[in-house]
């Protein structure tokens, strides 16, 4: 036995399951932890990091071993929090050039523990190349690959993984499994997955342990898990509610060119991103933006949402008015619903999820501005919308990777965009509330006068209404 759960009750009553948590991860054995949003998924890696004190049980580890030494844990929010640049992240991406002073991949891996075991590391996964990278250029795929490295140098016996899979492109994922298969490989080594879909579980993992709402169920093999479709549907219904969305608050947009791209072209020192791009998307239209990790696709959006400052060095029209005519990125933004897998980044402060859907109206991180009542009215039913009403006073820091991502997309929604730009809208969201967010897109973009832009690398999960494409390639 590696690590034991022996009728663990947290202290604080938030933190209790159903039952005393009751489980043991044995040499061997490769775990999946797998349930809906919200359902106590990052609880029970938590609780067996000791992270939260006990009323009753023990947590006992082999060799007596403290647990910061026997587990390491790695979740998808890391991925953009990785060094002490994380506050001014966002704007440093779209104005630093190479020669600023962002560090480089090796300069992350200096003086840590276990630096010895690097070489043999990048080697046994191939990666060697990215040492000389800045960490700011790394592409989504590769940032993975960058912290599952580093947690390995402290050599811990077993390794958690926070929804790996999400927002890689299919080449990056296949790359991903692939370096989890040769992690099992290693001695003394133990992964576990926690997923909300079971389609994420590898052919690896040997035991799945079940959980929703609070309840853990039995721990079953992988093949004995995927096979019980009883239970698979228990924890991931099928929604049969119909939707019914707040009234409209704006009129119908009467522009013909939502934005146009002439000859864009987009550079860093001597990095080209962008080159000689040339996009129209008229009002109405549904448009899906495809792409490889790493081809541009999230400085293509900065450029449409006013982030990026070279917009000015482009001819870039927005709502058929150009870009640099004397109109503030403010003017632009209160037309646009945007969401992204980075926009977790950004909320640093506890406050209630109130507060971060009520932000949408000022597109900023923090609730500046108050509020009126129509706009608080307006917030609660984009929440009731989205399934997260009961979530209205919780903080968000304290919320589920899931939860989070439904109150961000309650914020796109709430100012009733003209422009609904999603960026891989379903990130770790289960099955169930994919399904819902679907409709609910499907629902809002139907109206007159609703242009969207959806980004994503599943196909499969594009809406109905998408009928255009617009595919970049990633520069050599």
């Amino acid at each position: 036995m590696i690590v034991g759960i022996n009728n663990v009750i947290p202290r604080l009553p938030e933190f209790r399951f159903a039952e005393p948590l009751n489980f043991a991860i044995n040499n061997d054995e490769q775990w999946a932890i797998i349930g809906p949003n919200g359902s106590g998924k990052t609880l029970i890696s938590d609780i067996m990091q000791r992270k939260h004190a006990l009323k009753e049980g023990e947590i006992i580890t082999i060799d007596n071993l403290p647990v910061g030494d026997l587990i390491k844990s790695i979740s998808f929010k890391d991925i953009y929090t990785l060094a002490d640049y994380r506050n001014s992240y966002y704007q440093q991406r779209w104005h630093s050039t190479e020669t600023d002073e962002m560090p480089v991949v090796e300069d992350l891996f200096r003086n840590l523990p276990g630096i010895e075991y690097l070489p043999e590391l990048l080697e046994f996964f191939g990666i060697q190349d990215l040492l000389s990278k800045r960490i700011i250029f790394l592409s989504s795929g590769e940032l993975r690959k960058f912290l599952i490295v580093r947690a390995l140098l402290a050599r811990p016996r077993i390794l958690i993984l926070d929804n790996p899979f999400i927002g890689l492109d299919a080449g990056s994922r296949g790359l991903l499994l692939e370096m989890l298969e040769q992690i099992t490989a290693m001695r003394n080594l133990q992964v576990v997955l926690l997923l909300s879909n079971p389609e994420d579980i590898p052919k690896m993992i040997t035991h799945v342990l079940p959980v929703c709402n609070k309840e853990v169920y039995t721990v079953r093999t992988r093949r004995d898990f995927l096979a019980d479709r009883e239970l698979i549907d228990k924890l991931f219904p099928v929604i049969t509610e119909e939707i019914h969305l707040p009234r409209p608050v704006r009129e119908t947009a009467a522009h013909t060119t939502t934005f146009r791209m002439e000859d864009v072209t987009i550079r860093y020192g001597t990095r080209t991103i962008l080159k000689n791009l040339d996009w129209e998307v008229l009002n109405g239209e549904k448009w899906a933006l495809l792409g490889p990790n790493g081809s541009g696709k999230s400085t293509l959006l900065s450029l449409i949402f006013a982030d990026n400052p070279q917009g000015y060095a482009n001819t870039l029209y927005l709502f058929d008015r150009k870009r640099g005519t004397g109109e503030s990125i403010w003017d632009i933004k209160k037309r646009i619903g945007y969401v992204s897998p980075e926009m977790h980044l950004y909320y640093h402060e506890n406050v209630p999820a109130m507060d971060i859907v009520g932000s949408g109206f000022f597109d900023s991180v923090g609730l500046y501005r108050k509020c009126n009542e129509g706009q608080k009215r307006s917030a609660l039913q984009w929440m009731e919308v989205f399934g997260i009403l009961h979530l209205k006073d919780r903080l968000f820091l304290t919320l589920s990777s899931g939860e989070q991502r439904l109150v961000l997309l309650a914020r796109a929604f709430v100012k009733d965009p003209d422009l609904l730009i999603l960026d891989e809208p379903l990130h770790g969201l289960d099955i169930s509330n994919k399904r819902k967010t679907g409709l609910i897109i499907e629902q809002f973009c139907s109206q007159p006068g609703k242009t969207l832009l959806y980004v994503t690398h599943y196909i499969h999960e594009l809406p109905a209404s998408v009928n255009k494409q617009f595919r970049l390639q990633k520069q050599s």
